[in-house]
């Protein structure tokens, strides 16, 4: 199973141009599902659980993002999660602040920003255990 999943991020790694698209395309998706008004969209059950929506939202977010850093600039792949978390990680609190400001129909929640957090912490041990980062001691 950890084969497979190494050789598929070598294998997407290859298609650097695809991970932009990628990359910029979910983030954009995400900025505007989290600002745009809430009043027309159809009330779904599943969305009555938003703190798992923000846990997806960012653990896709720190994947695409270390496998972007990853890709364009040939980190090496500590640097390239590290870079990943701490953008999700300032990116998550960004909206919120923005939702507070900006949005009449949305709220800033410090329990957003924790579910945030967690879908990037997650992330990141997923993208640790598939590539093997050895920490330097």
């Amino acid at each position: 199973m950890n084969y497979f999943l190494v050789k598929l991020i070598k294998n997407l790694l290859e298609h650097k141009r695809l991970i932009q698209v990628l990359t910029v395309f979910w983030t954009g998706l995400v900025t505007y599902l989290c600002l745009a008004s809430s009043k027309g969209l159809p009330s779904v059950s599943i969305f009555k659980y938003d703190k798992i929506g923000h846990l997806t939202f960012h653990f896709g977010i720190t994947v695409m993002w270390f496998l972007f850093w990853k890709s364009t600039f040939k980190n090496e792949n500590k640097n390239a999660l590290l870079k990943a978390f701490l953008f999700s990680f300032f990116f998550g609190i960004t909206i919120e602040i923005c939702q507070g400001l900006f949005t009449e129909t949305r709220a800033a929640e410090v329990a957003d920003v924790i579910a945030n957090c967690c879908g990037a912490l997650i992330a990141v041990v997923f993208i640790y255990f598939c590539t093997k980062i050895t920490p330097r001691i």
